[in-house]
């Protein structure tokens, strides 16, 4: 309960900075924008405008995350605001959760009220390319899968921002905006790439320090291509929501969890006063 108060303070102020209306504005009309944009893919524009566009989601709320988990955990330690919440009958770990909980309503609103948009966007781009290709009306099933096609990945972002709040969190419990700020946005970079680095670094002729720290990085970091729905999106299949969605909740979860409890370690006996 104490958690939850926490929560709902910390949605409000994540969803009354000025970040979240400018983020939700810039994104809103680069959704817009991208409509009209030939992407020349020869009649695949929509399967462009789907990765772009569940890319600008993604994107958008993660900085919400930071900026959030920034002001409301890290700023609050420094100015000595935390330390009159927690003189009450709050302990560490409950504000910690709550403050993970709020960050995560927040970028959840984010996610609906641009996910809404995103839909409504991929509903007009299907007719508009149709129309522009062919001068034909587009039935209105074909538009119905089209929308739900970007439903799973829709899903996915929003479990990929949770796995890096929960870091951002962890780490803004010990150091400034900026510097989580730049690690949390290079794990996600480099939670993208160590697939890749891990599979270029096979081989005989491969250095094995190159090697060991490919493999180092695959081991420590969240690997975020699980929730990448763009290979998918690229074949106009339909992601599988007990098949592949439910097994990145798992994750999600644990890494998660895992994440917050390293927070609740680094929070533990940090002087606050």
């Amino acid at each position: 309960m104490k958690s939850l108060t926490i929560a709902m303070a910390t949605a409000k102020e994540a969803i009354r900075q000025p970040a979240f209306f400018v983020l939700l504005i810039v994104a809103g009309l680069w959704l817009f924008w991208s409509i009209f944009v030939s992407y020349f893919t020869f009649g695949e524009d929509i399967k462009m405008y789907k990765d772009t566009g569940l890319t600008t989601i993604s994107f958008v709320a993660l900085l919400l995350a930071l900026l959030t988990a920034s002001s409301t955990v890290a700023e609050e330690i420094e100015g000595k605001t935390a330390i009159t919440l927690l003189s009450k009958p709050i302990n560490r770990r409950q504000f910690i959760v709550g403050k993970f909980i709020g960050i995560e309503m927040g970028v959840l609103l984010m996610f609906l009220i641009l996910g809404i948009f995103f839909s409504g966007g991929v509903w007009y781009k299907y007719a508009y390319d149709l129309r522009e290709a062919a001068g034909g009306a587009p039935e209105m099933g074909r538009q119905i899968d089209q929308v739900k096609q970007v439903f799973p990945g829709l899903a996915l972002g929003f479990l990929e921002v949770t796995v890096i709040t929960a870091i951002s969190v962890a780490i803004s419990t010990r150091m400034p905006m900026l510097v989580n700020l730049v690690v949390c946005i290079s794990i996600f970079f480099l939670g993208h790439l160590t697939p890749i680095l891990v599979e270029a670094t096979k081989g005989e002729k491969t250095n094995e320090l190159v090697h060991f720290m490919a493999n180092l990085f695959a081991f420590l970091l969240p690997e975020l291509e699980f929730f990448n729905a763009s290979p998918a999106i690229s074949t106009g299949a339909v992601i599988p929501w007990l098949g592949y969605v439910l097994p990145a909740l798992g994750y999600c979860a644990l890494y998660s969890g895992a994440a917050l409890m390293f927070a609740f370690l680094l929070f533990e006996d940090r002087d606050l006063a």
